[in-house]
């Protein structure tokens, strides 16, 4: 099973490309899920309520399993597609990729606009900055206050980051650990008397 992806680090805005007049501008931003997708869309449209088209391609999921090109008013496949294919060439997910136009007068045409949309992702991609991350899931555990040095001394073998702690005598830690270790995590917490453990996402 698949336990990580490549994404962006960080968005990578206004790469700007011309070609024969027209303006291609590219922004790529590395997202989660779809409410933060259509956010970020929205906030480049208002940042260019001017610009004749809003082309994008984006990839969700560990393998990219939910995806879209949108050609925004351009020929169908001339923009949209170009860009989603270079998500593909880089092996890319939770990304969104932007290239807004402003018409400079002169039609470039079908090919010409497959080639500038797909030029523009390309330069675009070239100055993001490609990063491995590794799934990672949530978890809350809860035990007897004074076994918190064997859950400690277990969560920390496993790299995990503890996001809280509740030291009450009935003591709760959410922490958040690599995916690939939920099933050793889980299964060895409930090895440990008084204690139990529950998968939070």
């Amino acid at each position: 099973m698949l336990y990580e992806y490549q994404t962006i680090e960080k968005p990578v805005e206004n790469i700007l490309l011309k070609e024969k007049g027209s303006k291609f501008i590219g922004f790529a931003f590395p997202v989660q899920d779809e409410t933060e997708l259509k956010e970020t869309l929205e906030k480049v449209r208002t940042e260019h309520p001017k610009a004749t088209h809003h082309c994008y391609a984006f990839r969700l999921g560990l393998k990219g399993e939910l995806y879209r090109a949108n050609d925004d008013g351009e020929p169908s496949g001339s923009a949209g597609l170009p860009i989603y294919n270079q998500l593909l060439a880089n092996e890319l997910t939770n990304i969104l990729l932007v290239v807004v136009r402003y018409y400079g007068g002169t039609k470039l045409g079908v090919s010409g606009l497959v080639k500038a949309y797909k030029e523009s992702a390309k330069v675009t991609l070239e100055e993001a900055e490609i990063i491995t991350k590794e799934l990672e899931t949530k978890i809350e555990i809860t035990f007897n206050f004074n076994q918190q040095n064997v859950i400690f001394t277990l969560l920390s073998k496993f790299d995990a980051k503890v996001l809280n702690f509740d030291a009450e005598q009935n003591a709760v830690i959410l922490a958040r650990i690599k995916t690939k270790y939920t099933d050793d995590i889980v299964d060895s917490i409930h090895n440990i008397q008084h204690t139990n453990c529950i998968i939070i996402n």
